[in-house]
C-alpha cells in the first residue's frame, strides 16, 4: 500500500507511481565550501534520474553524546550558508529546529522544517513548525512504534496543516543498538502518511563509548528493503570524507559512491511501484 498522489515541492508530487524524493547532505555544516561540493554532486545525480532533491545541512546539532563535539556554526552563520546553497543551485533546503524560537528564523530561509528524533513528541514544537506553513519532517524517535507517527501527524494536522513527512531512523534494540522493522512503511502509509527512510542514522550504534558509533556498511542493505517495502522519499548523510565528519562520521556515505547506490534504488523503486499499479 502507498499514500494517494499528492503535491509536494518544486512543482513536484509524491506518493501512487511518483519516483521517490532525495533527502541529502553533510551532518552538519563544516564550511560553505564542502556544502557545495555535495550539492553539486547530489543535484546533477538526481537531475540525471529525473527525481527531487532537497539538499540537507544542521547549522547545529544540539543532540550530541558529548558536550565536547563539535555542533555547527550557529544559527546565524548557518542559515546564510544554507541560503546560499538555495540560492546558488536553486534546490529545496531541510535543516533541523531544536527550540520553538528558532522557527521563525529557520522559516524564512528554508522549504523543510526538521524536527529531530529526540524531540518528536514535542507538542508545541511540533505545532509551531506546522503554522509556519512550511512542509515539517519529523525524524519517529528511536522510542516510538510505527503506529505513534499518527499521534505526530494529528498535533500538525489540529493545525491546518498536512505538510507532513515521517522519517524512520530505526528503533531501539536492547541498549547501543537499532533496527529497520521492514513493516514500519506498510504500517505507516496505513495512517496516510508519507514515508521517508533515513539509510544512514539506521545504522547507527547510539551511545556506545564516548561518541556514538555506527556502521555505513549495512546502509545499502538497510536502503534496498526500504525502497523494496514501497517509500516516497529517502534520508541519507554523505560526506566527501566520512572518518573526518565533525559528526556521524561512522554512517555517513561516501559522496563519490553515492551515485552507484542510488542508481540502484531508483531501479528497485521503478519496479516495485510499477509491480503494484499494474493493471
Amino acid at each position: 500500500m502507498l499514500i494517494k498522489e499528492r503535491e509536494f515541492l518544486a512543482g513536484k508530487k509524491i506518493g501512487g507511481r511518483e519516483p521517490f524524493f532525495l533527502i541529502a547532505g553533510p551532518c552538519v555544516i563544516e564550511s560553505r565550501d564542502m556544502l557545495k561540493r555535495v550539492c553539486e554532486t547530489m543535484k546533477k545525480l538526481s537531475e540525471e534520474l529525473g527525481i527531487l532533491y532537497i539538499f540537507k545541512s544542521s547549522f547545529d546539532k544540539a543532540n550530541r553524546s558529548s558536550h565536547d563535539s563539535k555542533r555547527g556554526p550557529g544559527i546565524e552563520e548557518g542559515l546564510r550558508d544554507l541560503e546560499n546553497i538555495r540560492k546558488e543551485f536553486g534546490v529545496p533546503v531541510l535543516t533541523d529546529v531544536h527550540e520553538r524560537e528558532q522557527v521563525k528564523a529557520v522559516s524564512q530561509v528554508v522549504d523543510v522544517l526538521q524536527i529531530p528524533a529526540f524531540l518528536s513528541r514535542q507538542t508545541d514544537l511540533l505545532q509551531v513548525c506546522a503554522e509556519s506553513g512550511k512542509w515539517v519532517n519529523v525524524k519517529k524517535g528511536q522510542f516510538m512504534a510505527p503506529q505513534d507517527a499518527a499521534k505526530i501527524a494529528d498535533k500538525i494536522k489540529s493545525c491546518g496543516s498536512d505538510k507532513y513527512l515521517v522519517t524512520e531512523r530505526g528503533v531501539s534494540f536492547g541498549y547501543n543498538n537499532l533496527v529497520f522493522d521492514p513493516r514500519s512503511p506498510e504500517i505507516i502509509h496505513e495512517m496516510g502518511i508519507p514515508f521517508v527512510f533515513d539509510g544512514t542514522h539506521s545504522t547507527q550504534l547510539p551511545g556506545a563509548g564516548k561518541e556514538s558509533g555506527g556502521d555505513r556498511r549495512f546502509a545499502p542493505v538497510l536502503m534496498r528493503a526500504a525502497v523494496a517495502s514501497g517509500l516516497e522519499g529517502i534520508f541519507m548523510e554523505v560526506h566527501p570524507d566520512p572518518p573526518s565528519a565533525w559528526s556521524d562520521s561512522s554512517n555517513q556515505y561516501y559522496l563519490d559512491q553515492a551515485p552507484e547506490l542510488l542508481r540502484g534504488l531508483y531501479k528497485i523503486d521503478r519496479l516495485v511501484k510499477t509491480q503494484i499499479f499494474a493493471g
